[in-house]
């Protein structure tokens, strides 16, 4: 944020070297923008008290200078908070004291009225996690799907290699696997499309006490409730001095299945890379290798697979701690809840690669084919279960025996055939099936996933 910074200097990599990707995300992740958006919350709860009657009513140079504060928060607003913060120690109350300046209303009190600080801070976090989903998250997320709704539809007949522990198997089609990522994806973008975030606004212990002390007949309850649903929010109604968190740690477990299945699709593609199934074009003027003027690194995908890992890590813990406090609450939440931005960014980063590496790869169709014309011995599987139909007595072993450890060519599977003690027309049947045929119904697989995919993606809310 600060005209000086450095980004050589950085600490962090998301600041640093990845800064000119990243920084647009301190719009949701930054100091900056958690002060901005607990000034706003703040800002919102004396609107709404402006509309109890517990109170006089704003006068229209107060509410002119609400409407700016709004709208307009600078450099200079915050770096006053900071300042107030280095003298006081208390950075929710830093923000009390500067709105007190800065809104100038001819009653103050009503600036964080029987409030404690967690009623700001869960509300400010959760509405910056909810711009960065709505914002940032869904988009990029969406770009993924197309992509891949693009690579699936244009590969969905050629015949592809697939591998079980790393040996030959059955084949696929190329878009069949690509849309086996894709159906994934897709449950888990359905689920983050509907996530629901929840928040409090009750009292330094959840039970509306204070504010009880002073409007004892006053419906807070109600008050409250409707507050937060027109943030946007679930209310939850029973808390600690903290909101539990609980629906963040869902939050965090969507992410990290996306990740999860990210992470998987790099992987594989790094294989197919390895064994030619893929071609990558690579970045024009990269090098690969500083002795090795051939190579072309999957570096997007490594980087890819890297930040997802960091990413997991953290959401991991963020679940697992924030969803947990000594009694009331212990601070020990407030410096972990810092790194969720660090968490959702090493995530966006992770995707960003994914997005930029899926844009060189090219499907090796020549390269695909042969492998599997020139491996015979998969044909073993329909040959077997053909045998099994018509009552021959444990083909699996014939097979096995028969392919086991062995060569196998088109020659002497064609003589196997011919040994066998089967009709000549069931003979002709095994002798002429194709091993670029024998991809079951990975077409219409690909084209279902296809259509689910287009469908949930042109839904409007």
């Amino acid at each position: 944020m600060s005209e000086n910074y450095n980004k050589e200097l950085a600490i962090s990599p998301l600041d640093g070297r990845y800064r000119a990707k990243l920084g647009h995300l301190s719009d949701y992740f930054s100091e900056f923008a958690l002060m901005r958006m607990r000034c706003l919350v703040e800002i919102q709860y004396v609107e709404a008290l402006n509309n109890t009657g517990l109170f006089p009513k704003l006068e229209e140079e107060e509410l002119m200078n609400i409407h700016l504060a709004k709208h307009k928060f600078t450099m200079d607003d915050y770096s006053r908070i900071k300042e107030i913060e280095k003298s006081i120690n208390h950075d929710v109350k830093a923000c009390e004291i500067f709105l007190r300046s800065k809104l100038n209303l001819k009653n103050n009190n009503m600036i964080h009225f029987g409030l404690t600080s967690e009623d700001i801070n869960n509300l400010a976090y959760t509405l910056l996690i909810k711009e960065y989903v709505e914002k940032e998250q869904m988009e990029q997320l969406t770009r993924v799907m197309e992509m891949l709704s693009t690579m699936a539809s244009n590969w969905i007949s050629i015949p592809f290699p697939a591998r079980t522990h790393g040996q030959k198997a059955s084949p696929s089609t190329a878009g069949k696997e690509i849309a086996v990522i894709l159906s994934r994806l897709l449950r888990q973008y359905k689920k983050l499309k509907r996530v629901q975030f929840s928040g409090k606004l009750n009292g330094a212990t959840g039970t509306y006490a204070a504010m009880l002390a002073a409007f004892p007949d006053f419906d807070w309850l109600y008050f409250s409730c409707e507050f937060i649903e027109r943030l946007g929010l679930i209310y939850n109604i029973a808390t600690t001095q903290i909101e539990d968190h609980d629906t963040w740690a869902e939050y965090f477990s969507i992410i990290k299945n996306i990740n999860n299945i990210i992470l998987d699709m790099d992987r594989d593609i790094w294989l197919y890379l390895m064994l030619g199934y893929y071609i990558d074009e690579g970045d024009k003027g990269a090098v690969g290798s500083s002795t090795m003027p051939h190579k072309v690194n999957p570096i997007r995908f490594e980087n890819s697979e890297g930040n997802l890992q960091v990413s997991n890590s953290l959401l991991d813990m963020l679940s697992n701690k924030l969803t947990n406090s000594r009694l009331q609450r212990d601070l020990s939440d407030s410096t972990v809840t810092r790194n969720i931005g660090v968490a959702l960014s090493h995530s966006y980063l992770a995707l960003n690669e994914t997005i930029n590496g899926l844009q060189k790869i090219q499907i090796n169709e020549p390269r695909c084919r042969e492998e599997l014309v020139n491996s015979p011995e998969l044909l073993a599987e329909p040959i077997q279960t053909i045998l099994k139909a018509h009552g021959i007595e444990d083909p699996y072993t014939l097979l096995k025996d028969f392919t086991r450890g062995k060569q196998v060519t088109y020659d002497n599977l064609k003589q196997f055939i011919n040994e066998l003690d089967i009709s000549d027309e069931l003979k002709t049947k095994l002798s002429t099936l194709n091993i670029l045929e024998y991809t079951g119904i990975s077409e219409t697989i690909c084209n279902m996933v296809l259509e689910d995919t287009r469908s949930e993606l042109q839904e409007k809310e």
